[in-house]
């Protein structure tokens, strides 16, 4: 019984084996807490022809599997599925003891109801006390037909032209309509059903036609419209999301599709949905790790701005009791690491030592754009990007009034450091600074963060863009998007 719809599947032809339970697919890095039900469960189940053995019942968990329950059969097939507590509603599957799923199941508010099936006919299983799943399998029937069905057509398409096509194609359409109408008839029919509710959660709106508005189109109102109404009908506290493998591929595409790529329009998204999942035992603590993970380590540059503020407005007022001392001391740190070098804010202050012994200020330098670049003379990477970003210097930079504050990271690589600065010939107008060992004593004596926690050093090189304020406007891009950025600046 595959409830995953048709041609529109979020997950086509889906693994059998679940080879290692206790390592699911996608597994955050940060430790999530468990499940805790209330009331409890009974579920008989005989499944020939395995005896004597273990079977298993699981669950998705966002993008992974679970195994959450196991029942020991007889020598008559004969086990029990038994807890004190109930489980969390959604779609499940029993586990045969080589870890085969054997069929889906949903799992209700009742959990006393029983099962019958066999190995070698797991579409015929029976679940005996359970309306949830009547309508389950009534679905599962109708949706393996139209599947079938759509299946062929498709083929058929390949090969057919003209009017031949055109009713192929209307047969198509039509076989969709059918597969809608279904989910709009358990709505209407079954409004309080598990099935209706797992309906929602899947659906995604089909973008309406552009409307003629004072006699122009509006291009943007489909975009919109799918924008306004991707959530319909779905609860955000309700913990059944996760139960799903649905709903955080969804999740995905919402953030991917239609939601702008600018950290503050991230900040607006995630905060709607984490306020709205606050009171979900399972999927509050899912969904901030999930958002965690994603931005403390971003795809696209500022978008640290989002575990940034995870942290000042989630994690800082309480909610690293989420966590275990290990993973909250590292959230922690990494966002004190950040919250200095935030795009667009100030740089920190940089007072460091220069070849001969000099101080030379970061803010002394008039400049209209600062490369800032934190390096190791010992470093394989930076011994072969350190030289580009001279020669960019010589050839474009320096004639457009660029400067370069660049800082060995290593006081007692210094031998190493001014040998490296003279077999490279590196440019004499740039500022070569390095903390001495004194001002670190000091610095740590006075309880300051170091320039390493204000510059987020954790590798090198580490390079900043800063404009003639010394403000941030970029961090860790490339060379050649560092150069760009500054002609797009100068604009």
């Amino acid at each position: 019984m595959r409830f995953l719809l048709i041609g529109l599947m979020i997950l086509n032809g889906f693994i059998g084996v679940y080879a290692q339970q206790k390592t699911a697919a996608s597994k955050p890095k940060i430790p999530l807490s468990k499940a805790a039900g209330i009331g409890g469960r009974e579920i008989p189940i005989t499944l020939t022809p395995l005896k004597n053995c273990t079977v298993y019942l699981g669950s998705y968990f966002g993008k992974g599997m679970t195994l959450v329950d196991s029942a020991k059969l007889d020598q008559n097939s004969n086990g029990v599925f038994k807890g004190s507590n109930k489980l969390t509603t959604g779609i499940y599957f029993v586990v045969s003891p080589t870890y085969t799923i054997q069929f889906e199941l949903l799992m209700d508010q009742q959990q006393h109801f029983s099962i019958k099936a066999d190995t070698a006919a797991k579409e015929s299983a029976v679940i005996t006390g359970s309306p949830d799943n009547d309508l389950f399998k009534t679905y599962a029937k109708f949706s393996n037909e139209k599947g079938k069905a759509l299946q062929q057509l498709k083929f058929s398409l390949q090969a057919a032209q003209g009017e031949e096509a055109n009713k192929i194609r209307q047969s198509i359409v039509q076989t969709e309509k059918d597969i809608k109408q279904f989910q709009n008839d358990i709505h209407k029919k079954h409004p309080k059903s598990l099935l209706s509710s797992l309906f929602y959660i899947m659906q995604r709106p089909e973008p309406p036609a552009v409307p003629i508005i004072n006699g122009k189109p509006d291009s943007a109102y489909p975009y919109q419209y799918v924008k306004q109404h991707y959530w319909d009908n779905v609860l955000f506290n309700e913990d059944r999301l996760l139960r799903t493998p649905f709903f955080e591929p969804k999740l995905d595409d919402y953030f991917k599709y239609y939601v702008s790529a600018d950290p503050d329009s991230i900040i607006y998204e995630v905060k709607q949905i984490l306020l709205m999942a606050k009171s979900g035992k399972e999927i509050y603590p899912y969904l901030l790790t999930k958002f965690t993970n994603k931005y403390i380590n971003p795809e696209f540059m500022g978008q640290d701005k989002v575990f940034v503020y995870l942290f000042e407005n989630f994690y800082a007022k309480g909610d690293t009791v989420l966590l275990n001392p290990a993973s909250r001391k590292s959230i922690t740190e990494r966002a004190y690491s950040l919250m200095a070098n935030q795009i667009g804010q100030q740089a920190p202050v940089l007072n460091l030592t220069d070849t001969t012994g000099q101080k030379q200020g970061l803010y002394s330098i008039k400049a209209p754009f600062t490369i800032v670049t934190f390096w190791d003379p010992n470093c394989g990477h930076c011994k072969e990007e350190i030289p580009r970003y001279d020669s960019i210097y010589r050839a474009k930079w320096k004639a457009k009034g660029v400067a370069v504050y660049s800082v060995n990271i290593y006081e007692n690589e210094n031998k190493a450091w001014k040998a490296f600065i003279a077999e490279k010939k590196l440019s004499a107008d740039w500022y070569q600074v390095y903390q001495t060992a004194a001002d670190r004593q000091a610095e740590e004596k006075a309880g300051l963060p170091s320039y390493r926690q204000l510059y987020d050093i954790f590798k090198t090189p580490t390079v900043y863009l800063l404009d003639d304020k010394k403000r941030i406007l970029a961090k860790q891009l490339s060379l050649e998007q560092f150069d760009a950025l500054m002609d797009a600046k100068k604009r």
